[in-house]
Formats: structure tokens, sequence, C-alpha cells
């Protein structure tokens, strides 16, 4: 029976009789058979755990069979087979006969522990996805794959400057191909052609060109190619590698020239090229060829088959001026794979990254690395993102686990100055000393190793990466708080009016609309490709446009920074666009970027103001539809820059005229003042229709006019002002309050400047209270702690010293 094992079968066997022996069993059981087959770990074996993503190590554990063969103490010990054991062996008989295999060997061993699903070992195989159909048609490959004539000839040249993708593909090195069926076909159509063969993958970055080509080097070791491809090995060229160390003149041409013989001469290699572009112009000096013109006789004769990968903007810039070059080539898109497809992706590679961090990805977290990152991130292309995304995820929740490894390290820092003090204390004698510092070495002993245990236990449990870990993570890549809505969140955004009213007085329009806007995206409910909101502030000036803004940017970001600002009397010229989006190519400052451009890129997340709208030239307007409309804008370089996580706010003062008269006068009932607001609001809203076009207005979200300010509103006003002076005031441990009769008074004081809003009012807090504390402080008045007060004294404004308050 035994004559038709193999070597490495007949050795199986035999780790299989000392496993027996070393526990004391009496019979070799099929638990010892698979620990022979692992331990051994044939190279057909090790590829179809591989294609069956099984771990080999972790069984092995499992199986408590990790420690070293010695042969010689198992020499003499004779058990005999199990009868399991025996139904195994005889199924592996039976499936080399099934296969027309001439021998039995390691892999029909693992298809009889299949058959036997009852067995031990049959049922720790399939418990862990290992199916006899799988693998039986996986044997098949690797046979007709290794039966496959050697012709291989030696290729020094190429050997030093590429790398072998066939024999990486061999040992289970890239990730699965998931989908791309259509792109590989059309792949190996352009490789089976008789001449201009040579394929070049077009595609954005981060999209998968490399990874088809590495899939194909995959189908060919499968043997699921044409039978033309079937000996055909792909070795990945390094350009940078041929170029480097060349300093005499003729150097990189030689190196070129012994590549192509080598090419030319080895009908079962091709050479595969990522960003091919380099060619033009690699290696060229004053009087000699590039790479793409050394290499140009020889691709079209077809004598060497070469795929190529490059961006579109790269293609067409370096490649296609060069129309020789071009025939030589036949392109293929690569276009970024939907959702659903990444996510296809991403349950493929997911195990690799789940052994590698020694995690668990939940359904949900791939969902989220997918949907969260093609949303968020705007610069970079599925699966490449998300897979990052994915990857990063892993590694933070790894990195979490191992909380007790820094403790460890801290505990052993002390037990090497307690041993040291012990010596030293020795040395001279001082045994109290050596005493107390030998207890210490005890105590730091004994919480080394309970933290060793402890570390230990955190490494081998395998933690969930869920879809908040994933929102972590994009929120730190972009800056923005896309983490799902917790409770105290939804009760922030359930309050956003209120946080807005503690500066804004007045104008709840504005603030409903906006705080209406924010919940619809953070509820995942506004559209995704526009901007979160774009509003048009309207009405006369100091009556909080901007202010509404600021306080947003700080609700939002926790800082007045986060707002973006554009006067826009700047861009009153048609070429002030040059400005916003960048100049174009030929122009000064081309490199430099726009304005608004380059501000969106660095803070994707921001508030947008754009002051004074109705002063910008037509044509700057006309380049803000596409913002408005479809969230992104395109800059001179041709780059994409996304809005759609922004807020985009533009005031102005058309039809301030209107609203201005609105004020209220004495004995101007409230009911009689709303109706004649609604009818100058009607007014202003009919001349913005006149001075804005219809395409601009109609891409708006909401057009809000302002108020004017009342004389209540503008006493409330005056509080909040002068309690932002408390800010300077707290390094003195002083704050300043005013009362009623002093807000009045500066109300008066501004009167006549009424039309210009609050301005006015801020104009007066420095002149009447700013300038005297100033002056009351640096002589030397307030010296004490406690709280100012302002009060009118007379036809003035007066301060009485510090009162102290008593600690709470």
């Amino acid at each position: 029976m035994f004559e038709k094992f193999t070597e490495k079968a007949k050795r199986i066997l035999f780790l299989a009789r000392y496993e027996a022996s070393q526990q004391g069993s009496k019979v070799i059981a099929t638990e010892h058979l698979l620990s022979g087959l692992l331990k051994e770990g044939e190279e057909t074996i090790r590829e179809l755990f591989a294609r069956a993503n099984v771990s080999m190590e972790m069984l092995q554990a499992e199986l408590g069979q990790d420690d070293p063969v010695q042969e010689k103490l198992s020499t003499s010990v004779e058990i005999p087979f199990s009868d399991e054991t025996k139904i195994v062996l005889r199924n592996a008989e039976s499936e080399a006969e099934r296969l027309m295999h001439p021998y039995i060997g390691t892999e029909h061993i693992l298809l009889g522990l299949l058959r036997l699903e009852d067995s031990t070992a049959g049922r720790m195989l399939i418990e862990r996805g290992m199916h006899i159909e799988a693998v039986r048609e996986d044997a098949v490959k690797i046979y007709k794959r290794r039966a496959l004539p050697k012709k291989k000839k030696e290729t020094p040249f190429l050997n030093e400057f590429s790398r072998d993708l066939s024999e990486l593909a061999e040992r289970r090195v890239f990730d699965p191909l998931i989908g791309r069926e259509s792109e590989l076909e059309r792949v190996v159509q352009v490789l089976s052609r008789r001449r201009k063969n040579n394929p070049v993958l077009l595609g954005e970055p981060g999209v998968g060109k490399t990874a088809i080509v590495e899939g194909l080097a995959t189908r060919i070791i499968d043997g699921e190619v044409p039978p033309s491809l079937l000996s055909k090995r792909i070795l990945a060229l390094d350009l940078s590698l041929v170029v480097a160390g060349t300093k005499y003149r003729g150097q990189f041409e030689e190196r070129l020239k012994g590549i192509i013989s080598e090419l030319t001469n080895s009908d079962d290699v091709m050479v595969f090229i990522d960003e091919i572009h380099s060619l033009i112009g690699a290696g060229s000096a004053e009087g000699s060829l590039d790479a793409a013109n050394i290499l140009k006789p020889t691709l079209s004769r077809g004598e060497v088959q070469c795929i190529g990968a490059t961006t579109p903007r790269d293609y067409h810039k370096h490649i296609e001026k060069d129309r020789a070059l071009v025939r030589r080539f036949q392109p293929i898109t690569i276009k970024p794979p939907s959702e659903a497809e990444t996510i296809a992706i991403l349950e493929g590679v997911k195990e690799r990254y789940e052994r590698f961090h020694g995690v668990s990805y939940t359904d949900e977290a791939l969902r989220a690395a997918v949907y969260q990152a093609n949303r968020y991130i705007t610069d970079r292309f599925l699966p490449d993102k998300a897979i990052d995304v994915l990857d990063e995820a892993g590694a933070r929740v790894k990195l979490g686990k191992s909380s007790s490894y820094a403790e460890i390290k801290r505990v052993e820092r002390e037990l090497r100055k307690a041993v040291d003090g012990m010596k030293s204390a020795l040395a001279r004698k001082d045994f109290d000393e050596a005493v107390a510092y030998h207890d210490e070495e005890v105590t730091l002993r004994r919480r080394h190793e309970e933290l060793k245990d402890l570390y230990e236990s955190e490494c081998n449990k395998i933690l969930d990466v869920d879809r908040a870990d994933v929102e972590e993570v994009i929120a730190r890549w972009t800056g923005i708080p896309i983490q799902a809505v917790a409770e105290e969140e939804a009760e922030k955004l359930m309050n956003i009016e209120a946080f807005l009213h503690r500066r804004i007085v007045g104008q709840d329009a504005a603030i409903s609309a906006l705080a209406r806007a924010i919940r619809r995206s953070r509820a995942g409910l506004s559209s995704p490709d526009r901007p979160i909101g774009s509003f048009v502030f309207l009405g006369p000036t100091g009556v909080g446009k901007t202010e509404v803004a600021r306080t947003l940017a700080e609700f939002l970001f926790s800082s007045e920074r986060s707002l973006v600002r554009f006067d826009m009397s700047e861009y009153m010229e048609k070429h002030a666009i040059a400005k916003m989006i960048g100049s174009p190519p030929g122009y000064i400052g081309h490199e430099e970027g726009g304005q608004l451009t380059e501000r969106i890129k660095r803070k994707p997340y921001s508030v947008i103001l754009l002051d004074e709208i109705e002063k910008a030239h037509p044509d700057v307007l006309n380049i803000l539809l596409q913002v408005l409309e479809d969230g992104t804008i395109t800059d001179a370089y041709g780059q994409a820059v996304d809005f759609k996580n922004t807020i985009v706010i533009m005031t102005s003062n058309i039809g301030s005229g209107h609203v201005d008269q609105t004020i209220s006068k004495v004995g101007f009932k409230s009911d009689d003042r709303v109706q004649e607001f609604k009818e100058r609001r009607d007014m202003v809203l009919a001349e913005v229709k006149r001075t804005l076009s219809p395409e601009f207005i109609n891409r708006i979200d909401e057009v809000i006019v302002f108020d004017s300010l009342t004389e209540e509103q503008l006493g409330e006003i005056a509080r909040i002002m002068i309690r932002r002076l408390n800010a300077s005031l707290s390094d003195r441990n002083t704050e300043i309050v005013a009362t009623d009769e002093a807000c009045r008074w500066l109300v008066q004081a501004t009167c006549k400047d009424r039309a210009y809003g609050a301005r006015p009012l801020r104009r007066a807090i420095q002149k009447h209270i700013e300038d005297a504390l100033s002056d009351a402080i640096i002589t030397g008045r307030f010296q004490g702690q406690g709280v100012i007060e302002v009060y009118l004294d007379g036809e003035k404004l007066n301060f009485r010293d510090p009162v102290e308050v008593p600690s709470l």
C-alpha cells in the first residue's frame, strides 16, 4: 500500500506515529495524522490551506503540537493505525485514482481526512471552512501547473532589475482579486493578440491597476488562463533601478539592451512597467535615446510583451504626444469600483487583515469603511481608501489591546533600579538598605509576572472592529466629526438655536434655517452631492449677518478659526476668478493655487463666508454655481475640490434701505411693526431677484432677510459686548458688569447712527468704557479683585470700585 506514497507522504506517517507516542496513545488517530500534515508543512499543503484561508499555525496551536520534533525519540515506537486512520489512507488512495495521479501525496491525505467527516481531524477542518470539493479543485489546478514543461531561461539582467510577480503569486503573497472580471478578460484578450499585444491600464491612483496585474499572475499560476499564457511569468521592471548608478554615457543603454535581449530570447516572460509614462525621458542625455525610443522597435515587432499602468492624466501628458509609442499599446480604462463592488473586495481581503492585526471586522465596519470613506475622503479613490481605513482601524484596535505593555516597561525599569540599588548597598555593606531593595525587587517581580499574564491574555483576545472605530479613523484623517450621533450630541443638535442665541440677538428666521440645515446633514438626510447648506443673508449693516457665521463656526468646530471669510469687494474684476481657483498654466502664480480652493483643501469642513456678494463680478458668481449645485469646483490644476462638507453663507446689503424703514419708533405697535417688516422683506426679495441671476438664486437653499435691531435688542447686545471684556480681565480675577440704565444710555448715545446697526454701539463701548477702564487700571485705581460695576452717573458713565466676591 505504501509503495505509491511520496517521500513527503511517508514523512507525514512517521510524524503521526511520533505524535501518538509522545501523547502515550495506543493507536495513530486522525488528529495525529493531521498534526503530522501540519508539522511537515509541505508546499502543496501550505498552498491548499492558503487558498482555503485557513491558518495552519492556529490549527497547529489548537492541536497542542508546537514542540519541535525529535526523530530519534520515535524510531523504535511501533503503534498501529486506528480504524479511522486506515479509512483515511484508503480514501487517500481512492482520491489519487480519481484524480488520475500516479502517486499518493500529501494533498491526497488531506482529501482523505476531509472525506471522513465524522473523524476528529475531519470535523476540525470542516469547521474552519475547508470543503472537499473546493480542495479537490485546487489540488487539480496545482497538479496541472506543476505538470507544465519548465522552459524558463536564465535572465540575470531581469532578475537584478525586476520583481518576479509569478513567484510571489505562487507563494500567495498577493491579496485575492475580487471582481474586475471584465477588465481582466480584456487584458487577456490583448495579450493573446499576435502583434501589438501590449495592454496599458489607465486609471486613477488606488483603483486597482497593479492589483489586476497581480491577479493575472495568480490566474496564470492557477491555470485559469488560455493555453497560450499558461507558461508565462510576469516580471515587474523597476526603471529607477535600471537608471541608478549609470554614471557614464552608454551605461543605461547597455543595461536596457541587455534587458531587451533577455526578453526577446525568453518567450515565457512578460514585463510589467508601473508608471509607464516614466519611460519618456528615462536615461536620456544629450544626443542619446531615452528608454521609450529604445523599446519602440522591439514592441512594434511583438518580440516583447509589455503590460503598462499609468493615470489618464500622465498618459495624456507624456505618452499621447508620442504617436509612434501610442500605437504600440492598447489602452484599457480601469474605473473605480462601485460601493457594492468595494464591499465585496473588502470581504475578500478582510481575513488577511484580521489575521495580521488579531481582530475581527464586523459587517457594519466594512460598510462604514466604504460609504464614509467615499463620502468624506474625496481626494482618493475606491477601493484603496476604504482598504486603508480598514487597515488603520484594525491597527487602532490592536494598539488599544496592549494597554498594559507600557506598564510592563515601567516595571522593568523600576526592577533594574532595585537590582542595581541592592548591589550597590551590598558593596557598601549597608544590609538594611539591601534588604529593603530586595523586598522591592520581589514585589516588582510579582507585579511583572501579573502584567505579563495580563498582556498575553489581552493579545490573545480577539476584539471586534466596529463602525465607531472606522468613523474615528476617518474623523482623524479629515477633521470631520462624522461619528454616529450620540445622546449628548443629539441633545446639542436639538439646542442649536439656544447656543446661537447666546451671541445673536433676534434674527430668529436666520438661526432656525441654519439649525434645520445642520440637523438634516447630521441625520444623513441632506443631499450628499451638495454643500450642507447655502444661504444668502440680506439686511442692513451691523445686524449680525457676519456674527451668525462666526458663531456657527464656533458651534461646529469649537473655534472661530474654522470660518473661511472672503471679502467679495476684492473680486470686482473679471480676472479675479484666478484669485479664487488659481491662475491658468503659463501665468504668474499658477503654482500657488487659488485662495478659495487651497483653503478648502486644507479645511474641507468649514463655514465659508462670502461677504458683500453683490460687489463681486458676475463671472465670479458663475464660478460659484458649480459649488452650490454639485458641491465641487475644478481648480487650475484640474483637480476637483470638494465642498460637500461646507456651509456657504453669502451676505449682501441689497435692499437694506427698505429694512431700515422698519426701525421701531415711540408709539409704534409691535404687531404693526411685524406687518411692516413682512412688506419690506417682500420688497427686498424682489430687488434681489433683479440683482442676482435666476440660476444663482435657484441653487441657494434659503434667502434670509435680517430684521433691523430694536432698542431692547441693542441693549442686550451692549451687555454681551461688555461681558466679552471679562476675557481680558480674567488674569486680574476681575469682572465687569453694567446696569440697565448704563446699557440704555449707550443705546441712546448711538441713536443717530441706528442705520449702522450694532457697530456704533461697539465704538461707544470702546470710547466710554474701555478707554476709561484702561486709564483706571494704569493709574492703579483698580488693584483689588472683584466685580467692577458700570453705572450711569448723571450724563456720563462711571465705575464703582471692585467689590470682593466671597469664594464659594
